[in-house]
C-alpha cells in the first residue's frame, strides 16, 4: 500500500505530506470496515450472507482474488494493445504508427480526452452535473502530452478479455443477489490513469436514483463492478 500512497501523493507540491497522511488514515479505516475478502458462497450456491450484509452496511465490498493471474494478464495485454492503437491526437483517424485508430470512426461517444492530471467533469454540467466539485489538478511534467485518453466507453468491442470478465459467472451471481435474477447489465468502461497523466474522476453518484419511487427497494439501484490493474 505504501508504494501506491507515494505514487498518489506525488505531484501535490506543498500538500504532498498532507495527502500521504490522508491516504494512510483512509487505508487504516478501510481495512477496519470488515467489507473485504474472497467471494464466498453457501452450500446451495448463494452468495454468502455475510458479504451481502457488509455490502448493505457499507455500500461497497472489496473482493479479493476473484480474477486469477491469467485473467489479469489477459486484461492487461488487451489494455496495452488498446493504448497502442489510440488516435495519435484528438480527431486523428490513425494511431501513432499510422494504423486505423481504435474508436476513431465510432458514432457513439467512445473516447474521452483530458489534459494530463485534469478533471474534465468536476464542477461542470457534464453528465447531468453529477460531479459537483472539481478535484485538485496537479501540474503535469513538461514532457507530458497535451491531451490523453482517460475514458473509453463501449470497451467490450475492443477486448475479448474484458468481455469474459463481463460474463464472469461468479460476478453475475453477485449481481443477481443484489438486484434480483432479472437484472440487466447495461454499460462498461475503461478508466485509464497512467502515472503522471491520468485524469481525475471527481466524487459523484452514478445513474438516476429512485429514492422517491412508491415501490422503492434498496436493491433497485444499479451498482458497479470495478477491476483494478
Amino acid at each position: 500500500m505504501e508504494t501506491a500512497i507515494e505514487a498518489l501523493a506525488a505531484g501535490y507540491g506543498p500538500e504532498e505530506a498532507a495527502m500521504r497522511a490522508y491516504l494512510r488514515e483512509g487505508g487504516r479505516r478501510a481495512q477496519a470496515l470488515g467489507n473485504r475478502g474472497p467471494l464466498r458462497f453457501t452450500a446451495d450456491g448463494k452468495v454468502h450472507p455475510d458479504i451481502l450484509d457488509a455490502y448493505w452496511r457499507c455500500g461497497f465490498y472489496v473482493f479479493e482474488g476473484v480474477l486469477g493471474p491469467e485473467e489479469l494478464a489477459d486484461i492487461e495485454a488487451d489494455l496495452k494493445d488498446i493504448l497502442d492503437r489510440l488516435p495519435a491526437e484528438r480527431g486523428s483517424p490513425v494511431d501513432a504508427k499510422g494504423r486505423p485508430a481504435v474508436g476513431a470512426d465510432n458514432q457513439a461517444p467512445t473516447l474521452f480526452w483530458s489534459k494530463p492530471l485534469g478533471d474534465p467533469f468536476g464542477g461542470t454540467a457534464l453528465a447531468n452535473g453529477r460531479h459537483p466539485v472539481r478535484m485538485f489538478e496537479p501540474t503535469p511534467d513538461r514532457d507530458a502530452p497535451r491531451e490523453v485518453v482517460y475514458l473509453i466507453l463501449g470497451s467490450l468491442q475492443f477486448s475479448e478479455a474484458a468481455l469474459r470478465v463481463y460474463g464472469h459467472p461468479q460476478l453475475l451471481a453477485v449481481a443477481a443477489a443484489v438486484n434480483g435474477d432479472d437484472f440487466v447489465p447495461f454499460t462498461e468502461a475503461l478508466f485509464i490513469k497512467e502515472p503522471g497523466r491520468g485524469a481525475s474522476v471527481a466524487w459523484h453518484q452514478d445513474g438516476v436514483t429512485h429514492w422517491d419511487s412508491p415501490d422503492w427497494d434498496q436493491g433497485a439501484h444499479g451498482f458497479n463492478f470495478m477491476a483494478q490493474l
